[in-house]
């Protein structure tokens, strides 16, 4: 199998800045030759401070799965004289792709209906998301806490001034299971918590080095873990709420259903992933181990049955593509609840609703009864 190298190079002084820049244009090279994340073969990062991009660092490993999310090729580091980050990218060539139908889509359009990333420039994004993330971080007095051992099992937690044994809502961010990071999400706590809420937001391990089943896990023991502290954090555990956007919606979803989860009065689902089947067509499902239709089936909140003691929302954004829309809809009848608002915004934009407007209303009024 024939293969191509592609070069890129950033003189940005932040390594992560570094890191998007260099990354997002082997991308942008990657999709010019017809190929995607999956076609990448090896790659060679050369940098005058090699140490700064080391991938055991957790902000450049967040920063590369960003743009590649769990793809990863062998990588090499290689000091070099010049400054700045130059990366080298070796790649197969595009196939031709089978002829095949799923939901009606031939593969190379089921692809873009289940890539929400097309709807934004992800760089500029990512970038903003960890500025006001930071920020919002900064102008509040939150806790970060470990509910269990590992170095993903931590959440942040903010609470609103002044009001003792606080409701608890519970945000699990998305990234298709694989990447971004609590931190990103924290600035979409202040519309909760101007309404008094606590707002926990938990990270898990990200896939494909963490299974599914895993993080499903690592959310679960986060609500129990909150649970089981309520009174020494301030919190009320009998009004224990939750929310997950994307892959999080997902998560969210499945914890409604896991048996070791703890009374959840309510859920709101954002643009979730609720059939994982149809994503086993494409490279990403492979990668994820979502080719075996058991599994995947076994792992799809549409295939259980509705959770009768939580009262659940749905929301898309109006942007959204047909797939992400049909996605919520079908789970909204399977599990019989209200059809999905439909949000201003695309699939991350929709986010911005949470702090004011038609989401933040539907989340208070399904929250409350």
């Amino acid at each position: 199998m024939s293969e191509s190298e592609i070069v890129a190079h950033s003189a940005a002084g932040d390594p992560v800045e570094a890191l998007r820049d260099a990354l997002s244009d082997i991308l942008a090279g990657l999709i010019a030759a017809g190929c995607g994340p999956h076609h990448l073969r090896e790659m060679l990062w050369e940098t005058d401070s090699p140490e700064a991009f080391n991938l055991s660092r957790h902000t450049v490993e967040l920063a590369y799965r960003e743009v590649f999310a769990g793809f990863r090729p062998p990588i090499a580091l290689k000091p070099a004289a010049e400054p700045g980050l130059t990366i080298r990218a070796r790649h197969a060539a595009a196939q031709p792709l089978p002829d095949v139908t799923v939901d009606g889509y031939p593969l190379r359009e089921l692809g873009r209906q289940y890539s929400p990333r097309l709807q934004a420039d992800m760089k500029a994004l990512f970038r903003q998301w960890s500025r006001d993330g930071a920020a919002f971080q900064a102008d509040h007095a939150g806790l970060d806490l470990a509910y269990g051992p590992s170095r993903f099992e931590t959440l942040d937690l903010y609470r609103p001034a002044g009001k003792a044994r606080a409701p608890i809502l519970v945000f699990i961010h998305g990234g298709y299971w694989q990447a971004s990071d609590k931190l990103q999400h924290a600035q979409f706590s202040q519309g909760l918590l101007d309404a008094g809420y606590a707002v926990a937001m938990p990270n898990y391990g990200l896939a494909p080095e963490t299974p599914l089943e895993a993080s499903l896990a690592q959310s679960v023991a986060a609500l129990n873990f909150l649970v089981r502290e309520a009174d020494a954090l301030g919190l009320d555990a009998t009004r224990l709420h939750l929310s997950g956007h994307s892959a999080g919606g997902h998560l969210a979803a499945m914890v409604l259903c896991a048996d070791e989860a703890p009374p959840i009065a309510s859920a709101l689902l954002l643009s979730g992933l609720y059939d994982l089947k149809p994503l086993g067509h494409l490279p990403l499902g492979r990668l994820l181990g979502l080719d075996n239709e058991a599994r995947a089936t076994r792992l799809s909140p549409i295939a259980r049955p509705r959770p009768p003691a939580t009262r659940i929302a749905l929301a898309v954004g109006e942007a959204e593509s047909d797939a992400f829309k049909a996605q919520s809809a079908a789970l909204a009848a399977t599990w019989q609840t209200p059809a999905p608002l439909i949000c201003p915004g695309h699939h991350f934009s929709m986010l911005e609703g949470l702090n004011g407007g038609a989401l933040l209303k539907l989340a208070l009024r399904t929250a409350e009864g």
